[in-house]
């Protein structure tokens, strides 16, 4: 029995053995030419779990004939970080270069990552660092200067498959796994390539010997995928933000199926609900003033009856915010009248418009020509003098 997994086994030793990513790879390509050109350069792979990040590290360091030095962010301390500058200064007396790759650098402090600042400056180490978070946000700025950012892509179902292929052909399976385990091994995948050699060796292992591998082995191997979802993270955000557009675009289907992958992955029902009630005014508005009181209920609907059944109230509400009309004039003029606000503070309130509690202030002019009545219109202008003239409100 191999002891090594299926996914390390599989691992490419080179670029033309890497599956998809035609947009970093190929002629022209950035990691193409700079292979090509010999010049190693300090980068920041970008890219959920198991599209390559590691992979590809080691095979440029392979290409820079260079010493490769792994750390995790995770459980790497001060202690590693000098360990490995201490093995570059001895690589660099003897003309070897090294390649440091920090995996999951964003769980580094600043502290952390500017200890690897003046190293990577001078050359005495090439940093190769992967996040599943976007590094604006996650890695400081001094390396963000002094580095490229490559986006790493989510592996297509084709490509999935292509690599699951190679994996079936290698283990001599190919007679074993039916096309539609196969199919489904891809589908659960999720663009992750290490999930779905993990999935198919567990499968095998399953199906025994010489047993087929079908969808049912495949369900039973795979068990119940908990969707690649940070509730901090990326995810949360780009989810949202596709759920928000989508509603604001009139797709239903978008906005379900939004809806839905967020309440799958275990998000807070209260959050998708908070952001309904201010899609209600800030999108919907006047066109449909019956929306907010509507998201509102469905706030605290979600907030009584809980999950799962929140989920059905959830849908019911967003079904009828996608297909409400939408207006803007309402944010519109909020915002105008904040950035009107903003320049003109210091302007005093007239006095036409001012209690008067005292005969000191009715002799000033304090409320003047004012009547306690429905309705009552004065015919001056209710905004100070210097600005009478603004529109805020645009219908």
């Amino acid at each position: 029995m191999n002891r090594v997994p299926l996914a390390e086994r599989m691992r490419p030793q080179n670029l033309d053995e890497v599956v998809g990513q035609n947009e970093i790879i190929g002629e022209g390509k950035i990691l193409t030419e700079i292979v090509k050109k010999g010049e190693p350069v300090n980068l920041i792979f970008w890219g959920p779990p198991g599209t390559g990040k590691t992979t590809l590290a080691r095979i440029l360091a392979r290409e820079y004939k260079a010493d490769f030095v792994e750390l995790s962010a995770v459980t790497a301390g001060k202690k590693d970080i000098s360990a490995v500058v201490e093995r570059a200064r001895q690589n660099w007396n003897l003309g070897t270069r090294t390649v440091l790759f920090v995996d999951e650098i964003h769980r580094f402090n600043k502290a952390q990552q500017d200890a690897f600042l003046p190293h990577v400056e001078s050359g005495l180490i090439i940093l190769i660092g992967a996040t599943t978070e976007n590094p604006s946000f996650e890695v400081i700025s001094p390396l963000l200067s002094r580095s490229r950012v490559v986006v790493i892509s989510p592996l297509s179902k084709d490509d999935i498959i292509t690599v699951l292929k190679r994996a079936i052909k290698a283990e001599k399976a190919s007679k074993r796994v039916s096309a539609k385990a196969l199919d489904y091994l891809a589908e659960l995948s999720g663009g992750d390539a290490r999930s779905a050699l993990g999935d198919l060796e567990l499968a095998l292992s399953l199906a025994g010997g010489s047993g087929k591998v079908d969808v049912d082995i495949v369900k039973e191997a795979a068990g119940r995928k908990v969707p690649g979802y940070d509730k901090t993270g990326d995810k949360h955000y780009d989810n949202i933000s596709a759920f928000i557009k989508s509603m604001r675009g009139s797709d239903t289907d978008a906005a379900l199926y939004y809806l839905a992958r967020m309440v799958e992955a275990g998000e807070d029902p209260k959050f998708i609900a908070r952001r309904m009630v201010v899609f209600a005014s800030e999108d919907i508005g006047l066109a449909g003033n019956g929306a907010l009181p509507l998201a509102v209920s469905a706030f605290e609907a979600v907030e009584r009856v809980g999950m799962p059944e929140g989920g059905i109230i959830l849908a019911h509400v967003v079904c009828a915010l996608t297909k409400s009309k939408k207006s803007r004039v309402s944010y519109d003029a909020w915002a105008r009248a904040k950035d009107l606000a903003h320049k003109s503070m210091g302007l005093p309130v007239p006095t036409h418009l001012r209690n008067a509690p005292t005969k000191l202030m009715k002799d000033l002019g304090y409320g003047k020509g004012q009547k306690w009545e429905a309705g009552f219109h004065l015919d001056k202008s209710y905004l100070p003098d210097e600005i009478k003239d603004q529109k805020i409100f645009l219908d």
